[in-house]
């Protein structure tokens, strides 16, 4: 029965995620002029995305070109390095977000004149709104800078299988196998 309920969840979860997009990740990720402001306003280094980049893209093809693998299984195995790759970016950008919601929320409440608590930090430190703001300024950036890798490895899924990367989506109905034909074919496997 526990398997039947896991069997059914995991359908249900699989059918109604979105899959994760380029576009999807960027929307959440800071763009260039806004991860350059963050850093000069919050003394951060600023990130190179355009070396990010181009060693992203130049990894992927160094890599691909010591795999012995067919056309075919190098553009498979290449779909599921630049999807971890936009995942990644897509999580970081969701990260960032919701740190800079904190943030926010934070920073309000030390607007707040009828509030009584203590509005700054100990004296020499910063305050807990402070940084939440440094904390959200710093994922900013690396969410930018996966944001660049994606960008990247995108780029090189295209340069070297010649197609436009989109995301895995799972098949809407699997096959229906019978019980009984599955199990005459796997014997076959054991000779």
């Amino acid at each position: 029965m526990a398997s039947k309920t896991r069997t059914r969840t995991a359908a249900r979860t699989t059918q109604n995620r979105q899959p994760v997009t380029l576009e999807f990740a960027a929307s959440l990720c800071p763009h260039t002029a806004l991860a350059e402001n963050l850093s000069r306003t919050f003394g951060l280094e600023p990130v190179d995305t355009a070396r990010i980049r181009e060693a992203t893209e130049e990894h992927l093809a160094l890599a691909s070109k010591e795999l012995p693998l067919s056309e075919k299984a190098l553009e498979m195995h290449l779909q599921r390095i630049v999807g971890a790759y936009v995942s990644s970016a897509f999580g970081a950008g969701h990260f960032y977000t919701g740190k800079v919601t904190q943030a926010r929320d934070l920073t309000m409440k030390v607007a707040n004149e009828d509030r009584d608590e203590d509005r700054d930090g100990v004296s020499g430190f910063e305050s807990r709104a402070e940084r939440a703001r440094i904390f959200a300024a710093e994922m900013g950036l690396q969410a930018h800078a996966l944001l660049a890798a994606a960008e990247g490895a995108v780029s090189a899924y295209a340069h070297l299988t010649g197609n436009e990367w989109k995301p895995y989506e799972v098949p809407s109905q699997a096959p229906n196998v019978s019980r009984a034909k599955a199990t005459a074919q796997m014997g076959a496997f054991e000779g």
